[in-house]
């Protein structure tokens, strides 16, 4: 390897895309369309990095297995930047073999890392736990050292464990700090940023009020009786009820649990369940059968009691019962958490990420242009959906995956 594209290569690990060109902006050979790729990734033009590296992918000979297979995770790695979830994975992990079988074990490493960041945007998370944990244990230099640890701790949010996303940034920060890339610790500092986010809000005995990540935690493991409106479950200690599908279940059990200790009108129930302001007598037969599943389903938790005006909810050991629900609430909110990071998503990116068809997601992204909170650039298969970020509202942290339909 000549000494330009040793100096190139150089410049980009220490994150100076523009000394990196000032080398190799003239030269149209394989490892120079290589780093030139990685220059332009780092400055933010991610279709001309994707063609450069795909173009230094085919440069390289049949004999050089290592050089395309870094080409490969290379432009992987900006094919996640630019949130193109279609890209290939199964490319991704035969790289990462290939990588391995030729000892090229940091760049191996890489390609695990982007592995894993990708089961971990898409919200699989035992996944990306158990393709962590597989990884031989090795020194991995300060970049990556900051990633693995920001992707522990982006693991750790989403498990609500407060202490170990905190360790693992700090980690995180202090790797980024050694490595001496500005970009790596704006990263860092936006990660930290959720922890002193609002998460979600507690609503219990007609009073709501913000929570903080570790708020969340401590609620979840306190004797209260919780129906939570972020993953859609109601639980209370070890016992966790799922009606993540059974949204009528749902909305009736989250209307007790707020009106708790009181009662809930009849009417109000069939309002918010049925979507009906005027209640007939087949309403209220069909709101009987369905209070009558919901209390076959929560029996091990509370009791359904009717009352003379309605319906009460009586926990069975718990003393309290609180709803926690997401930040904001609104028609497609949780297509907005995914759009608020930050960066620009495909229809079909979202579609992956929302467990849903990709013409539900347009409907709903053409209805958030409409109320002016989205908006796109582009046109057929480049165009792409953002959103700036708005103080306050919904985070990803607490959406399952996949995520129920709003």
């Amino acid at each position: 390897m000549d000494s330009l594209i040793t100096a190139a290569a150089r410049a980009l690990a220490a994150g100076d895309p523009l000394g990196a060109l000032n080398r190799v902006a003239l030269r149209e050979d394989a490892a120079a369309l290589a780093l030139r790729g990685i220059a332009m990734a780092q400055l933010g033009d991610l279709p001309r990095a994707k063609a450069l590296l795909r173009g230094a992918a085919r440069a390289f000979g049949p004999r050089e297995a290592v050089a395309r297979a870094r080409c490969v995770v290379a432009e992987a790695e900006v094919a996640l930047a630019s949130r193109d979830l279609n890209w290939p994975p199964a490319a991704l992990a035969a790289a990462r073999r290939t990588l391995e079988a030729h000892d090229d074990h940091h760049n191996a490493g890489h390609a695990r890392l982007l592995e894993v960041r990708r089961l971990l945007l898409i919200g699989r998370l035992d996944d990306a736990e158990r393709l962590l944990t597989e990884a031989a244990p090795m020194t991995l230099p300060p970049p990556l050292h900051a990633a693995q640890a920001l992707i522990v701790a982006g693991i750790a949010m989403r498990r609500v464990r407060t202490q170990a996303a905190r360790e693992a940034l700090a980690m995180a920060a202090s790797a980024a700090q050694r490595a001496g890339i500005a970009a790596l610790s704006a990263e860092v500092e936006s990660a930290a940023q959720l922890l002193a986010a609002p998460a979600a809000r507690l609503i219990a005995r007609g009073v709501e009020r913000p929570l903080l990540l570790d708020e969340v935690e401590a609620l979840l493991a306190s004797p209260a009786l919780i129906v939570d409106a972020c993953r859609y479950v109601v639980r209370a200690k070890a016992t966790s009820i799922e009606l993540a599908r059974r949204p009528v279940l749902f909305v009736l059990a989250r209307a007790l649990a707020q009106a708790w200790p009181g009662d809930t009108p009849r009417d109000a129930l069939i309002e918010r369940a049925f979507r009906i302001s005027h209640a007939d007598d087949t309403h209220r037969a069909r709101l009987r059968v369905e209070i009558g599943r919901l209390r076959a389903l929560i029996e091990p938790l509370a009791r359904i009691d009717a009352t003379q005006r309605g319906f009460a909810l009586t926990p069975r050991a718990a003393q309290e019962v609180a709803v926690l629900a997401r930040p904001v609430e609104e028609k497609h909110a949780a297509l907005l958490a995914f759009l608020a990071d930050g960066e620009s998503w495909s229809s079909s990116a979202l579609a992956i990420a929302l467990g849903a068809s990709q013409r539900t997601v347009q409907r709903a992204l053409d209805a958030l242009a409409a109320a002016g909170k989205a908006q796109s650039f582009g046109h057929g298969r480049a165009r792409r959906w953002t959103t700036p970020p708005v103080p306050g509202f919904a985070t990803t942290l607490l959406l399952p995956a996949p995520l129920p339909g709003d």
